[in-house]
């Protein structure tokens, strides 16, 4: 399962430096910042999420996806707001 999701977070990675470099645009510090704490917690979201299904809490599973994979969605949206509002403007 790791391998994979590396593997995925790498291409996704790769997809964004080629796009960013393609569209001629720059991503401030706070954009990567918020972008790779969303991400880090997604992922660590994710792990959590089958972990608590294999020792068969879904309860607990259920809770961390609230707590912490929707604050995790939440910074991804609000990059990716950010970095689009500003390309709008240029």
């Amino acid at each position: 399962m790791w391998f994979t999701i590396g593997l995925i977070t790498g291409l996704l990675f790769l997809w964004l430096f080629n796009m960013l470099k393609k569209k001629n645009l720059k991503l401030t510090w706070y954009e990567w910042l918020l972008g790779i704490t969303g991400l880090a917690l997604l992922i660590f979201t994710i792990q959590n999420l089958f972990g608590s299904f294999a020792e068969m809490e879904s309860t607990a599973a259920a809770m961390f996806l609230l707590f912490v994979g929707l604050p995790s969605l939440i910074l991804l949206a609000i990059t990716w707001q950010l970095a689009a509002r500003r390309a709008k403007k240029a």
